[in-house]
């Protein structure tokens, strides 16, 4: 792995900056927020703008686990915020945190991002945190399954509202499968892996770490890959928390910058950390972080995912998720907030 730093500069620049030209990520501009005392210096404190920070980790985000595992967040926030993790356990479940405002910052898989601001969640995203392989058919050893189109007819278990259900979708299509001849159980994901493990269901939409935990410990089959079929790992802002706290907002991207070097530097470290968190064999964390993570990217949120979630949102009207394609449209022109990246200092 390497890391591509983002444009240096300070939080101090990105709220001034916000300040001046009256920008703050939200859907409409609001009225400004208070802005933070930070010129404070030396051992002179910094007032920051709220006393809690709700921010979530998932095994699917692996610079989430470091950011947890090596307390940054808390050494520089000290005693005057609070920093309360919260685990995501898909998407699905992180958009529900979101939306209930739970969380300040989640994160999801890019469709995931767009599906649900398409619904109205009022979401932004506001850093890419990898591009991963993370999605997959899985099939169980020993399984006479050995194309997409031998679905048709059978239970296929997968997390609705994800990036594996998502690709489910597209890999159905692709195949010439009506997504209405397969039996889809809609499983959290460790629930669809045990029930392919168990014999309950004919194909599992994975996800990692657990699909190469079940390739290693079950002799599952990955039936069918796709790299273009995963979208990107998006950290996503709620609007409310942008608009009052976006020195916290930039500390978070700052900080996310931060373990992206900090995990090239170390990727040894980085699997360990995985394999503790997700109870999983180093192996099968290493396959992970070393054959199907890539942090090596540009951390905007801009044109590259943009392109990737044009293909998936014709996707959601057609299978009934969202309304209509205008929704998917304009959740597209809001979805994106790429100033904080854009002024990530890692320092």
């Amino acid at each position: 792995m390497s890391i591509r730093t983002a444009v240096s500069a300070t939080a101090v620049a990105l709220a001034t900056a916000l300040a001046l030209t009256g920008c703050v990520a939200g859907e409409d501009t609001p009225p400004a927020a208070a802005e933070p005392d930070t010129t404070a210096s030396g051992d002179a404190p910094v007032e920051w703008s709220a006393d809690t920070l709700n921010i979530d980790f998932a095994t699917y985000n692996p610079l989430s686990l470091v950011i947890k595992d090596q307390g940054w967040l808390e050494e520089t926030l000290g005693d005057d915020v609070t920093v309360s993790w919260i685990q995501s356990a898909g998407s699905n479940k992180a958009n529900e945190a979101l939306r209930a405002g739970a969380v300040d910052v989640g994160s999801t898989a890019g469709s995931a991002a767009l599906l649900a601001r398409s619904n109205g969640s009022p979401i932004k995203t506001i850093d890419i945190y990898s591009q991963p392989e993370w999605s997959a058919i899985v099939v169980p050893q020993g399984s006479d399954i050995t194309d997409v189109s031998q679905l048709a007819g059978k239970s296929v278990a997968a997390t609705k509202g994800t990036d594996p259900y998502f690709f489910l979708l597209q890999s159905l299509e692709e195949a010439g499968v009506p997504l209405d001849q397969v039996e889809v159980q809609n499983l959290q994901h460790a629930d669809g892996k045990a029930a392919l493990e168990n014999g309950s269901v004919a194909a599992w939409a994975g996800l990692d770490p657990l699909m190469a935990a079940s390739e290693a410990t079950a002799g599952s089959t990955l039936l069918y890959r796709n790299v273009d079929f995963n979208t990107y790992g998006f950290l996503n802002a709620t609007e409310s928390f942008l608009g009052k706290s976006p020195d916290l907002a930039q500390l978070v991207v700052d900080t996310y910058e931060k373990a992206r070097a900090w995990a090239q530097e170390n990727p040894e470290e980085v699997v360990a950390i995985l394999a503790e968190v997700a109870a999983i064999d180093p192996a099968v964390a290493e396959t992970v972080i070393t054959e199907r993570t890539t942090l090596d990217l540009d951390p905007v949120p801009g044109e590259a995912q943009r392109k990737v979630l044009e293909v998936v949102g014709p996707i959601f009207v057609a299978n009934g998720d969202v309304p209509t394609q205008g929704d998917v449209d304009k959740a597209l022109d809001e979805l994106f907030e790429p100033s904080f990246a854009e002024n990530a200092d890692p320092s």
